[in-house]
């Protein structure tokens, strides 16, 4: 008898465990991020070698892959569009950019931001402006790294859900695992 009822006590016990995951972490999904980077995404800058070799560059249409490429790195992808000025006069391109960076979590923002961006490929069009774009592609990946080091990539906020209120509140790191960063609301 006491074998079954020990039995039936650790069955329930484990069940309300499973069920309370969400009383022990947070989970955001590459979608919740992939709209708030639609929302908030606003990196147009201007690059180049001043008098040499200019582009205005406007970042669109970002996309992210969590944790699918690397472990523990997010995968930006998105649009660019170039506004070229040189000695040989304007000239406008169109660019696919794949970017890479680590998640952070500052908890006193309750913000992610994505460090260290590196841009890990792109494709120009035209096609012929491939040299001209990888002389502007250093001035552009320390500016991506600039702006996603001081931009957050998301911020959680207490009037979006209760839970994401709590997550603020007690989120204590962040875990990338494929397709969503997970906030524990203890260790971490």
């Amino acid at each position: 008898m006491k074998k079954r009822t020990f039995a039936a006590l650790a069955v329930i016990l484990s069940l309300a465990l499973t069920g309370c995951n969400k009383l022990t972490e947070y989970r955001l999904s590459e979608q919740d991020v992939n709209g708030y980077l639609q929302k908030h995404n606003n990196f147009q800058k201007a690059i180049g070698v001043p008098g040499l070799l200019n582009a205005n560059i406007v970042l669109t249409d970002l996309s992210s892959q969590i944790g699918r490429t690397e472990p523990d790195k997010v995968r930006l992808s998105g649009n660019a569009h170039l506004d070229i000025q040189s000695l040989w006069g304007s000239q406008r391109a169109d660019l696919k950019l794949t970017l890479q960076a680590q998640p952070y979590y500052d908890r006193d923002q309750g913000a992610i931001y994505l460090k260290d961006m590196q841009l890990v490929d792109y494709q120009v069009q035209p096609e012929k402006l491939q040299p001209t774009f990888k002389v502007l592609a250093p001035y552009l990946n320390n500016s991506l790294k600039s702006y996603f080091d001081s931009t957050p990539a998301y911020v959680l906020e207490a009037d979006r859900s209760k839970t994401e209120a709590l997550a603020k509140k007690l989120a204590k790191g962040l875990e990338v695992k494929p397709g969503e960063l997970i906030f524990p609301f203890t260790g971490g």
